[in-house]
């Protein structure tokens, strides 16, 4: 391995004011997942303990193992969406040990709109089912939910993607051995009920836990029959008479400890496919990425710098390393284990693009991991590069990071924009994991491309209408176009639409990377296809 050089000086004027402006993103970061951990309103915390039940989040961190961490998913998801739903959609997902196994978690949090399910609550429940199923991870489900939130109806129930396919996923997995295992917790409604009746194992809590396709005023509408909740859907008599249910607690914990016998009881977890050795720290601190990270998107910032403070020992075997300079290819350990690195340090030319669908080939083949470190304006345009077929060479990029099967993850660590977010495996081409740090941004151009291409189409009208606008006048159109554009690109607005799974501080980004290569590395080896590469 070689070790990468470092150049940056830590008393610079530049470095001091990065930093200063990167540690105001991360109190940003904290103060928008504190929120998201609080859930509801405090009423409806304080009602929800005063039935003497767990708190949604008390009930993921009893049934994981002491110590375990939590790799939680989409925390930020629906962020100012619906009036009254704080960060996180009124669920809660994530993956963590449960009983030695590797499991995702997913938790209705009914201290938020009874835990119905809005739009954006049933994206982030599909985007866990597919994590989980990518990963081969069983499902422990906490039911507590009034089902589809009416009002939301064209984003919960026609489409796929909706609350029908959380249903077709639970079979699906079930199919295919992957453990469905739910707690009913409280009242659960329609879509909540059949969440647990789909599920391979179901536990109900006794005289908290309900279930029913209808609660009693529907069933009165219906039928005029007059029944109360736990006659028509306790968990007694799920337990007992309708079978609905497999095993009655006496409340929430012992609930938890059942979910956790039967994980314990799912057979022997599959063992990692990769030799990882010993973790090392890098040689430069990785505190020092916040005075590297350019605080002006318009200043780029040395990604080399950074690739030094996430390696172990800041060690990077580069790939080509005299070929294609603006896009860093190569191989290093993040604590310990191996993963091919793919990181933008300009823009995308012919040279940068054919260098990385070699190099994606070599990991392909010998089943390393890629990570695609994404800060990209996209490819290079003009006369030299059309004609130098920039077109076919980023298609060959794009063909080999498309086809690749090995586990893939996207980090965006600055600007991601055009056919350059794309190639560097943006949201559609499915990378197991999508983050994305505070500064991050992504969208089809920069703010200032996007305003100035419009002022131009509006430039071409008043030459064909013979009219012609001021200065000022100019920039009053592009302003408001600039703000459209940085709004949409903004980290946090992809995370509220589910568009990237978490939005990490830098210095989370080795343990987070290697919590997703080990459960990635239990899953069984995919072989590579390739597509066809013009020439």
């Amino acid at each position: 391995m070689s070790l990468l050089p470092s150049r940056l000086s830590t008393v610079t004027a530049d470095y001091r004011l990065n930093r200063e402006a990167y540690l105001a993103r991360i109190a940003d970061l904290r103060r928008r997942r504190q929120a998201a951990a609080a859930g509801g309103p405090e009423r409806a915390r304080t009602l929800h303990k005063k039935r003497g039940q767990m708190l949604p989040r008390e009930r993921v961190a009893a049934v994981l193992d002491p110590g375990s961490p939590f790799l939680e998913f989409c925390q930020l998801a629906g962020d100012g969406m619906y009036e009254g739903v704080p960060p996180g959609g009124s669920i809660i997902t994530g993956v963590g040990l449960v009983a030695g196994r590797p499991c995702m978690i997913i938790a209705n949090d009914a201290t938020v709109k009874g835990g119905t399910y809005y739009g954006i609550t049933c994206k982030k429940h599909v985007r866990a089912q597919r994590f989980a199923w990518q990963h081969r991870l069983p499902c422990i489900t906490f039911v507590q939910s009034g089902g589809a939130n009416l009002p939301d109806q064209p984003n919960v129930f026609p489409d796929e993607g909706q609350f029908g396919s959380i249903f077709w996923n639970q079979i699906r997995m079930s199919g295919e051995g992957i453990a469905q295992i739910s707690s009913v917790h409280g009242a659960s409604t329609a879509g909540g009920a059949y969440m647990p009746a789909l599920c391979d194992e179901a536990v109900i809590v006794r005289n908290q836990g309900r279930m029913f396709l209808g609660g009693p005023q529907l069933v009165y509408a219906a039928t005029r029959e007059e029944v109360d909740e736990e006659t028509l859907g306790g968990g007694e008599m799920h337990c007992s008479i309708s079978g609905v249910t497999d095993y009655l607690a006496e409340n929430d914990s012992h609930a938890i400890g059942i979910i956790r016998d039967l994980v314990a009881h799912l057979g022997t977890p599959p063992s990692l496919r990769w030799k990882v050795l010993p973790a090392r720290e890098p040689l430069y601190d990785p505190g020092e990425i916040y005075g590297i990270v350019s605080r002006d998107p318009r200043v780029p910032t040395d990604n080399r710098e950074i690739i030094a403070r996430l390696m172990d020992g800041s060690e990077f075997r580069e790939f080509k390393p005299l070929y294609g300079e603006t896009l860093a290819c190569g191989w290093g350990r993040i604590l310990g284990f191996e993963i091919g690195v793919l990181c933008n340090n300009g823009v995308l030319f012919s040279e940068c693009a054919m260098k990385a669908a070699h190099f994606i080939d070599l990991c392909c083949k010998r089943d390393i991991p890629l990570l695609f470190m994404a800060d990209v304006s996209g490819f290079m345009v003009g006369r030299d590069a059309e004609e130098g077929g920039i077109a076919k060479h980023g298609a060959k990029m794009i063909t080999a990071m498309a086809c690749a099967d090995v586990p893939k993850y996207t980090l965006i660590i600055g600007g991601s924009f055009g056919a350059g977010y794309l190639a560097m495996c943006g949201r559609a081409f499915k990378p197991n994991a999508m983050m994305m740090w505070p500064n991050g941004r992504a969208a089809i151009m920069g703010p200032d491309q996007a305003a100035t291409t419009l002022a131009m189409v509006k430039d071409d009208i008043h030459r064909r209408e013979g009219t012609a606008w001021t200065r000022e006048e100019r920039e009053s159109y592009m302003a408001p176009v600039r703000k459209t554009f940085e709004d949409f690109a903004n980290a946090y607005n992809f995370a509220r639409h589910t568009w990237c799974d978490m939005v990490i501080d830098p210095l989370e980004t080795r343990t987070t990377m290697a919590l997703l290569l080990e459960l990635a590395g239990r899953a069984p080896t995919q072989p590579t296809e390739f597509g066809v590469f013009r020439m």
